[in-house]
């Protein structure tokens, strides 16, 4: 088992730029791919970034491939998402996710979630 714990986010104008870390206790982090995860108010959760569990592979929503950037510190068990040029639409609760072995982009293949990280975008 793996337990995640995001940080980083808050109150941001658009244009301007976060970065969020989920740090991972309770297992070899090395052995499990990652991901983020986005939901906003009356809305699905919709995948925004995935890692391979080396970090050699990255995958990305369309939305913001180009301006968010995932990676991770197999040392120091933490995964982060470097958002920038961010956009009011960008709101919205971030989770961080892990499962064991292979990248996924769906939400429901990954086994562990943390509990979130709001993030609130201002025009």
């Amino acid at each position: 088992q793996v337990q995640l714990v995001e940080s980083g986010g808050g109150l941001v104008q658009a244009g301007g730029s976060l970065r969020l870390s989920c740090a991972a206790s309770g297992s070899t982090f090395s052995t499990y791919a990652m991901a983020w995860f986005r939901q906003a108010p009356g809305k699905e959760r919709e995948f925004v970034a995935a890692i391979s569990s080396s970090g050699g592979t990255t995958y990305y929503a369309d939305s913001v491939k180009g301006r968010f950037t995932i990676a991770r510190d197999n040392a120091k068990n933490t995964v982060y998402l470097q958002m920038n040029s961010l956009k009011p639409e960008d709101t919205a609760v971030y989770y961080c996710a892990a499962r064991l072995l292979r990248t996924r982009t769906n939400a429901r293949d990954y086994d562990y979630w943390g509990q979130g990280t709001q993030v609130s975008v201002s025009s």
